[in-house]
């Protein structure tokens, strides 16, 4: 099995992830292993996250290979640009993720994120101490360079997660869809219980509203809500359900 630990310091800032997933039967797939046809068959959605092409060459033509036949089924197909350093150890991301976004429906990440796997520089204007408009702005150039590397993409969504004085959280995120920078509620907390998690928390958000159909807007603070809520969950798994997130969404309706 592939199994990850998470060891946690003495705040929620010095927690670490220690994978091990070396010689794992997943790590070891290779082409021409699963049925895809089958496997996709009566599948609404298909999703990878950038960890798995990280582990191998194999993989990598797994994913094409999934992607290929979502592709042929108009499966609607999304990609999480997670970046894990420790993970990208005999190859670069550059050289991978492009090839599986030219696939992708909707993409996932942030800017940082982004520069490290698509190759797409970030303004010499961003800095710890520079201003949300020009995260906002950077969000927008990223995101139009996403879609100019992919013609199938349709959707970009970019996630801010900043510490917000000693224990606390600042967090919104954006997404770019039909030529136009949407931009979520933002959300501040003084405490928090956890991080790990938050971005597969805002990733589930956006395939539930994707896959329900809401506007992008409404997408957008889903999602955004759906993360900042797990911030309130120990471990890598949240709680909180649809109702949770949307009182969420309610209680911070005059905060844009």
């Amino acid at each position: 099995m592939g199994i990850y630990y998470l060891p946690k310091g003495v705040d929620i800032k010095n927690v670490s992830v220690i994978y091990d997933r070396k010689n794992s039967s997943f790590s070891q797939l290779q082409q021409n292993t699963i049925d895809w046809e089958k496997v996709l068959n009566d599948v609404s959605w298909l999703h990878v996250s950038a960890i798995t092409p990280a582990l191998s060459d194999d993989l990598v033509q797994v994913c094409k290979e999934a992607f290929v036949i979502a592709s042929k089924k108009n499966i609607p197909i999304s990609i999480d640009l997670n970046y894990r350093a420790k993970l990208w150890l005999e190859k670069q991301p550059t050289d991978v993720i492009p090839q599986l976004l030219e696939y992708c429906d909707l993409v996932m990440g942030n800017i940082w994120s982004a520069e490290k796997m698509l190759g797409i520089e970030i303004s010499e204007e961003i800095n710890e101490q520079c201003t949300k408009e020009i995260y906002l702005q950077q969000a927008e150039a990223t995101s139009k360079k996403i879609k100019e590397q992919s013609r199938k993409v349709k959707a970009v969504a970019n996630t801010f997660r900043f510490d917000h004085g000693e224990n606390g959280i600042n967090y919104y995120a954006t997404l770019y869809a039909n030529n136009e920078l949407l931009a979520s509620k933002e959300y501040f907390a003084k405490q928090i219980v956890d991080k790990v998690g938050s971005g597969d928390c805002f990733m589930a958000g956006l395939i539930y509203s994707f896959f329900n159909k809401h506007s992008f807007q409404q997408a957008l603070e889903f999602a955004t809500a759906a993360a900042f809520t797990k911030l309130f969950v120990e471990s890598d798994v949240t709680t909180k359900t649809v109702d949770d997130i949307k009182k969420c969404i309610a209680d911070h309706e005059d905060k844009r």
